[in-house]
């Protein structure tokens, strides 16, 4: 009788998996497989990012005339730009315009959002009055800033009530088409951003880290700024980033809730559109640009989003 088991080598070679002389992403070093799996969000990024970014900055060095505009390497937009004292009057609105917001925005979103997180104890309402939240973005900002007029206006909502009241005796005229309208309509439209972060950041704050607090002893307040205020820096930052450079952007709400009295940057632009002065227009966009991005800078020195989230 023969033994018919097999020798151990061809044993070994026949139980070992069969390897596929195709290519395979593991066989490369980690950061060769890092860069190729970066790739495709990289080529987007150039394409609907950087070379947008790249061909406003060459615009902005042209020149126009009256009908056209041709390539050129002069700084006559630049130079129109920083001398004269329109453009710092614009840009002082738009920043105004951004600080206030900002802090209404600020105060408003992180008290919804501390309640939503701290006093709403079960998940189905925080989802439920989150919800409600969200329900004014399901129409248009256009209408929701629109919305505004009739209730603001001379023989609006607003000053009918309180002349009613008896608290003033004719209409207030500074409720509608003035700083106050466009501050108030940009309220409206971008608190949201600012719930939006912190509250999430809010819902992974420890809470016996709070409860911990009050243990040892500290009241509300400075529990609200020794934990929760520190802990929540990266919702607030991120909150703050996207409130400043919507507002900093925006014309639209600017014309109408202003009654095309005032301006900001964004206005600014789209009037040099509208008259065909492109390179003029993209020299203000890279100026508005540099603003946004040093804004951006001073806010992040704070906090380290990357490292906090």
């Amino acid at each position: 009788m023969t033994d018919q088991t097999p020798s151990l080598p061809h044993a070994a070679s026949a139980r070992a998996p069969r390897t596929d002389s195709g290519f395979s992403l593991s066989r490369l070093p980690d950061a060769v497989t890092g860069w190729l799996l970066s790739l495709p969000l990289a080529l987007v990024l150039l394409f609907f990012l950087v070379l947008p970014i790249a061909m406003i900055v060459v615009v902005s060095f042209w020149g126009a005339t009256e009908f056209s505009i041709y390539p050129a390497f002069q700084f006559d937009n630049y130079e129109f730009l920083l001398t004269s004292p329109v453009t710092y009057q614009v840009f002082f609105n738009t920043i105004k315009y951004a600080v206030i917001t900002w802090a209404i925005t600020l105060v408003l979103g992180f008290t919804i959002a501390h309640f939503l997180a701290f006093h709403v104890r079960t998940q189905t309402w925080q989802i439920v009055l989150f919800l409600l939240c969200t329900i004014p973005f399901w129409t248009s900002n256009i209408i929701r800033m629109i919305s505004w007029i009739p209730f603001l206006g001379r023989n609006g909502i607003a000053n009918s009530t309180l002349i009613s009241m008896g608290v003033i005796d004719e209409p207030l005229e500074w409720l509608l088409f003035s700083d106050f309208s466009v501050i108030l309509a940009f309220v409206h439209l971008y608190t949201l951003f600012m719930v939006v972060p912190i509250f999430n950041t809010m819902m992974r704050i420890d809470k016996s880290l709070i409860e911990a607090a009050y243990d040892n002893g500290a009241s509300g307040f400075q529990t609200l700024t020794n934990v929760i205020i520190p802990l929540a820096k990266p919702g607030i930052m991120i909150g703050s980033i996207f409130v400043v450079t919507l507002v900093m952007g925006d014309f639209i709400t600017v014309r109408f809730m202003s009654g095309s009295q005032k301006a900001n940057v964004g206005r600014l632009i789209s009037n040099d559109v509208a008259l065909l002065q492109y390179p003029s227009a993209a020299a203000t966009a890279v100026i508005l640009l540099i603003t946004v991005l040093l804004v951006i800078s001073i806010l992040l020195r704070f906090v380290d989003i990357r490292k906090e989230l």
